[in-house]
């Protein structure tokens, strides 16, 4: 799995943290203050990924999305002002709910160990990992986003965004180096065909929020696992 790898790439919502069912959180209290309805945070979810992926190769697929949950809920705020509030909801959870997954400390360091290049390849926004990293004491105690990756791209380094694979591809030209020679570690069934799209071998990592895809994700991917504890025994 990992042998004669020259760079492992990371995921970072679902895959390093587990932050998928806090952003499920914070769009049912969005939709809660501006519209009073009590959402079903799997249906949020549902709508959330179906929306991000129809909107992802507008130049701000999260700022369509706001727009479609103003339709969507009667929101009397336009979409600029919907996605400003949802930020403003979501730092409480950023900077002190947010966890990494079990282990996933443990397997920076063991690639670190094997000199192994390590990136940070997320969909998220630069805004958001500064977060973690500044505020966020779960995560900045164990891991440094600046000092473990080599490389971190986020949303703002990209066109489109994910199952697109300009995202892997920009972590290939960047470290001239062949789609062979990568290793993907992804969670969600838009970041495999991601990394299926950029021809490189991914690693889909169990999360619950991902589960409903599960069967696709695990044909699509070059490798499963249940967790980082059992993707730590790959390790040499």
């Amino acid at each position: 799995m990992f042998q004669n790898k020259k760079l492992v790439c990371f995921d970072l919502d679902g895959t390093l943290i587990d932050s998928v069912g806090i952003w499920n959180q914070v769009d049912a209290a969005l939709i809660h203050e501006l519209s009073g309805i009590k959402a079903n945070l799997k249906l949020i979810q549902q709508q959330r990924d179906l929306q991000l992926t129809a909107f992802r190769h507008l130049p701000d697929p999260y700022l369509e999305y706001c727009g479609y949950l103003k339709e969507l809920y009667g929101f009397e705020l336009n979409k600029e002002d919907v996605k400003n509030r949802r930020y403003s909801i979501s730092r409480h959870f950023l900077d002190h709910v947010v966890e990494l997954k079990p282990q996933a400390e443990l397997i920076i360091q063991a690639l670190k160990k094997q000199e192994i290049p390590l990136a940070l390849t997320t969909t998220t926004s630069l805004f958001n990992v500064q977060r973690y990293q500044d505020n966020n004491q779960n995560i900045n105690a164990k891991i440094s986003f600046d000092d473990d990756f080599a490389l971190i791209l986020t949303r703002e380094n990209v066109q489109n965004i994910k199952p697109h694979p300009e995202i892997y591809l920009n972590v290939l030209e960047h470290f001239k180096i062949e789609a062979k020679d990568c290793l993907i570690i992804e969670d969600s069934l838009i970041g495999v065909e991601a990394a299926n799209n950029a021809g490189i071998e991914v690693v889909a990592i169990y999360d619950q929020y991902s589960a409903h895809e599960i069967e696709l994700i695990k044909a699509r991917a070059n490798y499963f696992v249940q967790d980082f504890t059992e993707l730590l025994r790959h390790i040499a």
